[in-house]
């Protein structure tokens, strides 16, 4: 669908619906258009869904990092007045949720957590893109999916500029080694929030192990699986997805 980005002070971000606020957290790679199937069906649930840009490529290189996204999320709520927010992350917008929650709870009345960062990933494999190769960013672009076909060639084009951009490369290694240092197995156990975790079970980048190990060390977490789908479900099986997510916000009167 269509969207409009709202311009507010230092923030963009997409908003619809009303009710508790779905703050979406995207992910390394990530653009809005990959939360559609959230935004277009959430709100006639009575959710209010809002997709802040953050700042992956536009802080200087000291505040690229999951420690300050987090404090970025923060004062994004902070100005926009939400009294309690459900926090929705895929990939890295997982791991800035749950550092987040782990430095800023009381707001936090539920997270909900996608192919999340922050115990460990593979997404680039062993190795980092090759610039200017545009069949090996492909590969690994499909590789994200069980269905290939969803790397569509729009996709693809948006991650080969980004490796091939000389700053956008180097803060996005620059993120990838700050995810490596805040793991957080040590801090989950300390998150007292309700947390659904919905994994997709052909997950390469953030493995069915990875999910396994979030449930066992979260202390009040759910975990759903969706079967041939892979690190991307709310993209790659939508409808699969928002039933999941309504049916645990219900069971959970959020």
């Amino acid at each position: 669908m269509e969207r409009t980005l709202k311009e507010e002070s230092k923030y963009r971000y997409y908003e619809v619906g009303e009710g508790i606020p779905i703050i979406i957290l995207h992910g390394l790679m990530g653009g809005l258009s990959n939360f559609d199937g959230v935004s277009n069906f959430f709100p006639s649930a009575g959710y209010k869904v809002v997709i802040p840009e953050l700042p992956l490529y536009t802080n200087n290189i000291l505040k690229t990092n999951v420690k300050a996204f987090a404090k970025f999320v923060k004062d994004f709520i902070t100005f926009k007045g939400y009294t309690e927010v459900i926090l929705m992350g895929n990939s890295l917008g997982g791991h800035i949720a749950l550092y987040h929650a782990k430095m800023y709870p009381e707001k936090v009345k539920a997270l909900v957590l996608t192919g999340s960062s922050g115990l460990y990933e593979s997404a680039m494999g062993d190795s980092y893109p090759k610039r200017g190769d545009y069949e090996y960013i492909k590969k690994k672009a499909q590789d994200v999916f069980y269905d290939p076909a969803i790397a569509t060639k729009e996709l693809v084009d948006d991650v080969f500029a980004t490796v091939n951009d000389r700053i956008k490369l180097i803060k996005t290694l620059t993120i990838a080694k700050s995810a490596i240092r805040h793991n957080m197995s040590k801090d989950l156990p300390k998150i007292n929030i309700p947390t659904c975790l919905i994994w997709g079970r052909n997950d390469q980048v953030t493995p069915p192990e990875v999910a396994i190990e979030f449930h066992e060390l979260l202390p009040d977490s759910d975990l759903f699986w969706i079967e041939k789908c892979g690190h991307a479900a709310m993209m790659e099986c939508p409808n699969e997805f928002n039933e999941i997510f309504l049916n645990w916000l219900k069971t959970r009167n959020i």
